[in-house]
């Protein structure tokens, strides 16, 4: 890859958060302890997270709510 151009974004493939490789430490500059909603649902409007063993969901509402269910 040519070093002046820009690493192509691997969430835009559509692949599964699941099956993607970790982000390597400094490949993203958000500020400490925010992420952006735009990065997390890429498009969707739901997510599931794997925490402690439990499943949960969390979504947009239609008024650009977070809720978030176990």
């Amino acid at each position: 890859m040519n070093p002046d151009q820009p690493e192509p974004d691997t969430l835009q493939t559509g692949t599964p958060l699941s099956s993607r490789s970790p982000v390597e430490s400094g490949t993203r500059s958000f500020p400490p302890g925010a992420i952006p909603t735009e990065f997390l649902f890429q498009g969707g409007q739901e997510i599931l997270i794997n925490h402690n063993g439990e499943h949960y969901r969390l979504r947009i509402t239609k008024n650009g709510k977070l809720i978030l269910t176990k």
